[in-house]
């Protein structure tokens, strides 16, 4: 199958000229070794810990398998050893300006980073990856996004987007994006099995996976609602702070996004609960049990489906460019709402998101709201299903999903003139 360039090459590049030691997690399967490979194969070896005897090797006789595996290596699945580390910073102490020398991959950030806060601080980068994003996948992963843009200057766009409910039940991991064709519903069955087989009872005692399975569903049924931990406790009849780590480890898996409310206070009561959104849409999809386009797009449940699909296509426009996600919500005590806000460090982007093709200037109505109270406010965006670009008055434009989930080249917007 052919590669396909990710957005993290870049950073993952410059890293491993800064560094002497990269940091590379991210969920099962979202293509961590593959790009690493792409980028450093050429002048590094290859181990994985996932299987128990090389595991083994490594955890009894740590000085020995790096004897074996000099750097430069790549070394998957660390936590699975996480006892080398400390021989690894030993390594590197030997030579600290040697850049590059090694590269571990994790899926389980509550098992691995601190440890390597602790035996690797000040040597290593520690980057994260997501599955695919559209802008990856549409083979441009350097694109732009709207509030990049000069967004005074958005061309007019032509009637060509198509509605992404294919692509949302799919999901967008590697293996089933590129691979043959196959029954995603049984992919996706599969994976979560794994997932609950191997981190999940890595992380903690769950005494009944199918407990926490229900959980997975609880969750997964409120994608994108105000999150009470209280309430599902209560609907499977554990206790809240099972309830608290059990979010915990779907945070630190990857295979869960939680979105804090926007509380710099603007003379109005904020709501304090979070929300909580799945990482991947194929993996909402089926654990909602959506087995087919027309289910996906029905009125129920398409609304929180699409703001899941923009959530995680936003997520990955920062993550995979090497940056902390500076996403948050908006939501007052009175129901006045944005989906998302963007804290960018010199202004509030506001993101409210319809499952519509036809936005209309009262959708725009919470971002008029939000410009109000937030004088550092910049441009607003009503994110849509449909085609075109649609001037919204007071600094709001609608625009169609594709040019966040494709990204936006030159040819989209117009370069301001110059003044010289």
């Amino acid at each position: 199958m052919a590669y396909i360039q990710r957005t993290i090459e870049e950073t993952l590049k410059k890293a491993a000229n800064e560094f002497p030691v990269v940091v590379l997690t991210g969920p099962r399967q979202s293509g961590k070794t593959t790009v690493l490979q792409h980028l450093f194969s050429a002048a590094a070896g290859h181990v994985s810990l996932e299987a128990p005897d090389i595991r083994d090797a490594a955890t009894r006789d740590p000085r020995g398998f790096l004897t074996l595996h000099p750097p430069p290596v790549i070394i998957d699945e660390v936590q699975y050893a996480a006892d080398l580390l400390p021989y690894i910073k030993k390594q590197v102490d030997e030579n600290r300006a040697r850049k590059g020398q090694f590269f571990l991959t994790g899926s389980q950030n509550l098992l691995l980073l601190p440890r390597v806060s602790e035996s690797l601080a000040g040597m290593a980068a520690v980057l994260h990856l997501l599955p695919f994003s559209g802008v990856e996948t549409s083979g441009n992963p350097w694109a732009v996004l709207p509030w990049e843009a000069p967004v005074q200057a958005l061309k007019a766009r032509p009637a060509s987007a198509s509605e992404p409910w294919a692509d949302l039940l799919r999901g967008s991991y590697p293996e089933i994006v590129t691979g043959s064709p196959r029954d995603i519903r049984l992919w996706h069955a599969g994976y979560v099995q794994t997932y609950l087989e191997r981190d999940v009872r890595q992380l903690t005692q769950v005494g009944d996976l199918g407990l926490f399975h229900g959980f997975l569903r609880a969750l997964a049924a409120r994608s994108g609602q105000l999150l009470n931990l209280s309430a599902i406790s209560r609907e499977l009849g554990i206790a809240l702070n099972t309830a608290k780590r059990w979010l915990s480890i779907l945070e630190a898996t990857f295979q869960v996004t939680v979105l804090r409310p926007y509380h710099v206070n603007a003379g109005k009561r904020l709501v304090k609960a979070p929300k909580a959104y799945f990482t991947d849409t194929g993996t909402l999809c089926y654990l909602l049990g959506i087995r087919n386009t027309e289910s996906a797009a029905s009125d129920m449940i398409r609304g929180p489906l699409f703001e899941t699909f923009v959530l995680s296509e936003l997520l990955k426009s920062f993550i995979h460019r090497g940056e902390q996600p500076p996403l948050f919500f908006w939501r007052t005590s009175h129901g006045v709402e944005v989906d998302f806000v963007i804290d960018n460090g010199l202004s509030l982007i506001p993101i409210e998101v319809k499952a519509t093709a036809t936005p209309r200037y009262p959708m725009a109505d919470g971002i008029r709201a939000f410009r109000t109270d937030y004088g550092n406010a910049g441009a607003g965006f009503v994110v849509h299903l449909g085609s075109e670009r649609v001037p919204m008055g007071e600094g709001t434009t609608a625009i169609p999903c594709t040019d966040i989930s494709r990204g936006m080249a030159k040819r989209d917007y117009a370069e301001p003139a110059s003044s010289g």
